[in-house]
């Protein structure tokens, strides 16, 4: 059985400066820069039929006009007990009118309507064992957030191996968007 999600690639050079932000960091477990992503919509395990179907629904959406993201700071999931380290998307219209495109379309498909709010960003780190405190440090010395911005053409259908972490994650299709 797969397990799928919808987003959004990183370009190579964007994943190298995210990556520069690695440093020492109590519990963090650095994500490789290959599986950097923006998680558009998690779909979770489904079969082999589900799948297809799930595959074909999201062709509906390349005719979606192409955009650029811009990646602006650091951030922190969790709170007291962070899980995660991310770098935050500047909010954005033509992504958030994606990302509700694809989530019509999957409820259409059958796929559960998500639970959770959409929140843009490019995991990092997953934390363990670590405090809010360490990761405000952590933020605070990492200085400045020069922002990184690059365009976008498609978006795609990944699927991840059920493990701790995911990764590494497959593209399993491309979708296309025009300009």
């Amino acid at each position: 059985m797969p397990r799928l999600f919808t987003g959004l690639e990183i370009p190579a050079d964007i994943g190298f400066a995210l990556s520069l932000k690695r440093g020492a960091l109590t519990g963090a477990r650095w994500i490789d820069p290959d599986d950097y992503h923006i998680t558009l919509r998690f779909i979770g395990d489904v079969d082999n039929q589900s799948a297809d179907d799930i595959a074909a629904s999201l062709d509906r959406l390349s005719h979606s006009m192409r955009f650029s993201v811009r990646l602006t700071h650091l951030g922190s999931f969790g709170g007291d007990k962070p899980r995660a380290l991310y770098a935050g998307v500047e909010p954005n219209e033509s992504l958030s009118r994606l990302q509700a495109a694809q989530e019509r379309v999957l409820q259409r498909a059958g796929v559960p309507p998500e639970g959770r709010r959409f929140v843009p960003h490019v995991t990092l780190a997953r934390l363990r064992g670590g405090n809010g405190m360490d990761v405000a440090r952590f933020i605070a010395e990492a200085g400045r957030f020069e922002p990184l911005s690059f365009p976008v053409g498609r978006f795609v259908l990944y699927s991840s191996r059920n493990s701790v972490g995911g990764g590494p994650y497959v593209v399993e299709q491309g979708y296309p968007l025009v300009a």
